[in-house]
């Protein structure tokens, strides 16, 4: 059975890809996929008739090279790669020079994150979606707003991301009520709240992009590449929130934990570390369920949870958390997606 991940190395840039879609080709390749290396030149912002006509060459020339000589029946694309012209583009073409099964592992669904108002797009991606032959979405909630959609496809639910941490999980820990929040600190807007300093617990803070003042419950550790950042998170907890407000998940990204599964949670948890979500995040049923955190309403919330909890609960929760963090460095919850979408009946 010949099983392909097309892995989109972007010219544009030098860096290397984003984590998640890293450890998503790392794990599959563990159950016998192989890497089909695409290079292209992504750049959303340049409409320069350069541009066009790069893309137009990617079509006729780049894409058809890389699939007309495999033997592929299954082919899997880490969507999205931010071009729907090129998207379109390659699933023609494994249609056109393959036999091959398409699916697609979701990152992101484009129209719930930033193209909700843009019905050229939605439209876009709801073709999409509906021109392959498998999705492996994030959870239940995306799951039901994907078939409100109008999406067909079968779908399978990823229910959490997987997360590469080769960090040695250290089971010994004291309980202080120590909270750490990471990530793109620019649009990490609740956390310039001015309510904030009213909050009565501390926040440890790592990331790129800070502010040049937090309050003093706010402490700034600095940033750290992936790989050496899980070294630092010693913490009995971490936050899981977006938006621009304390009491609730507001704005664009905010809407979104409705619906995605934030890669932030895998790394708190691949760590060892019980999470905080808020109570309306699509997160939040898997956080309770698997008693690896809890959900609140509201950061005004957090603190009566901390003094209210005893140690032998948290103990259970960090217990929890460990048994998972091991599930989630084997890549145990896309291995498992995707061989469903593989044994699913094609009547399905």
């Amino acid at each position: 059975m010949g099983k392909y991940i097309l892995t989109i190395e972007d010219l544009h840039k030098n860096n290397a890809g984003p984590k998640a879609k890293e450890d998503v080709l790392r794990f599959l390749k563990e159950e016998g996929y192989q890497d089909l290396p695409l290079k292209l030149k992504l750049d959303p912002e340049d409409h320069s008739l350069a541009a066009k006509l790069r893309k137009i060459y990617d079509t006729k020339v780049v894409i058809p090279r890389a699939l007309k000589h495999i033997d592929a029946d299954v082919i899997i694309l880490q969507y999205p790669i931010y071009s729907t012209f090129l998207t379109l583009n390659i699933i023609k073409a494994i249609r056109k020079y393959t036999n091959a099964k398409l699916y697609f592992v979701i990152h992101d669904v484009e129209t719930l994150r930033l193209f909700s108002d843009d019905e050229n797009f939605v439209k876009a991606e709801r073709e999409i979606f509906n021109s392959v032959d498998g999705l492996v979405d994030h959870n239940k909630k995306m799951h039901g707003w994907l078939k409100q959609q109008g999406i067909t496809t079968p779908c399978v639910d990823l229910e959490i991301f997987d997360y590469y941490n080769p960090t040695e999980l250290v089971e010994t820990y004291q309980y202080d009520k120590s909270l750490v929040f990471a990530g793109n600190l620019s649009k990490s807007k609740f956390l310039l709240h001015e309510d904030f300093a009213k909050l009565h617990f501390d926040l440890e803070l790592y990331g790129p992009n800070p502010a040049e003042n937090y309050a003093d419950n706010i402490k700034y550790r600095g940033v750290y590449p992936p790989d050496e950042l899980p070294t630092h998170l010693k913490q009995n907890f971490g936050l899981v929130w977006d938006g621009n407000s304390i009491t609730e998940c507001d704005g664009i990204f905010g809407e979104y934990t409705k619906y995605n599964n934030p890669h932030k949670a895998s790394l708190y948890l691949s760590s060892g570390l019980p999470i905080i979500v808020w109570k309306q995040a699509a997160l939040a049923d898997f956080v309770t369920e698997r008693n690896v955190g809890f959900a609140v309403e509201s950061l005004t919330e957090v603190e009566r949870y901390l003094t209210q909890m005893p140690q032998e609960q948290y103990s259970v929760m960090k217990k929890n958390t460990l048994e998972l963090a091991h599930e989630l460095r084997q890549g145990k919850f896309v291995k498992v997606a995707v061989s469903k979408l593989e044994h699913a009946k094609d009547e399905q």
